[in-house]
C-alpha cells in the first residue's frame, strides 16, 4: 500500500468540514493502526496518525468506516459552543476581572472556581462515552451517504475496532469500546439489546 495513495482516497470519503479540519499523517513508528490527540481549543488543524504497515492489514470498507469515525469524534469535540456551560465560563472570567480590578480576593475566588466548575464540565462532556457513541452514528451516517448501507456499515466498524485490538496486540477491548461495539451490534441488527438510553 502506498500511503500517499491511500491518504487521497481517504480525504475522497471525508466529509467536506472534515477536509477542512484534519490532516492524515503518516506515523508508521506508533503501536496504534489510527489515532489522534484529543483536540484542544486552541488547535486549528487536528491530526490523524495511521500506521499504514497495520492499517493494510485491514478490509477497504474497514479502513473506510475507521476514518469516518476519527474524523467524526474530532468534529463532535466543540468547545466554543452556546450552552450553558460556556455562559459560566464567561460569566466567571468577568467576574474574576471586575473582582481583580477591585482587589477582592474572596470575590476573584469564587468567581475563577465557578469558571473552573463549568470548564471541567465542559471537559467531561467532550470525554464522554456518550461522544464517543455519537461519533460512531455519525460515521455510519457519512458512510450512508458513500454508498454504505445502514447495517453493514455497522458491522464493518464493529469488525474494525475488533480487529485493530488484535493488530494492536491488547488482550481485551477497553471498556468503552465495548459499550461501542454493543450499540454496532444492535445497528448491524446482529443483537436485539441496545446500550441504555442514558449513554446515547
Amino acid at each position: 500500500m502506498e500511503p500517499a495513495i491511500e491518504i487521497r482516497r481517504l480525504v475522497e470519503i471525508m466529509p467536506a468540514s472534515g477536509r477542512m479540519m484534519t490532516k492524515i499523517v503518516n506515523k508508521p513508528e506508533q503501536a496504534a493502526v489510527i489515532d489522534s490527540s484529543f483536540p484542544l481549543p486552541w488547535n486549528q488543524q487536528r491530526l490523524i496518525y495511521i500506521n499504514f504497515d497495520l492499517w493494510r492489514r485491514l478490509s477497504q470498507p474497514q479502513r473506510d468506516l475507521l476514518l469516518l469515525r476519527t474524523v467524526s469524534w474530532l468534529l463532535q469535540v466543540k468547545w466554543l459552543k452556546p450552552d450553558i456551560y460556556q455562559g459560566v465560563v464567561i460569566a466567571g472570567l468577568i467576574g474574576a476581572t471586575i473582582e481583580l480590578v477591585q482587589q477582592d480576593a474572596v470575590g476573584v475566588l469564587v468567581a475563577g472556581g465557578l469558571s473552573a466548575i463549568a470548564l471541567n464540565r465542559i471537559w467531561r462532556n467532550n470525554r464522554s462515552t456518550q461522544l464517543e457513541v455519537e461519533a460512531d452514528e455519525a460515521a455510519i451516517q457519512i458512510a450512508q451517504r458513500r454508498s454504505y448501507i445502514e447495517a453493514e456499515a455497522a458491522e464493518h466498524l464493529l469488525t474494525a475496532i475488533e480487529a485493530v485490538a488484535k493488530l494492536e496486540k491488547r488482550p481485551s477491548l477497553t471498556f468503552i469500546e465495548l459499550i461501542r461495539c454493543q450499540n454496532l451490534r444492535a445497528i448491524a441488527g446482529l443483537s436485539s439489546v441496545s446500550i441504555p438510553e442514558v449513554l446515547k
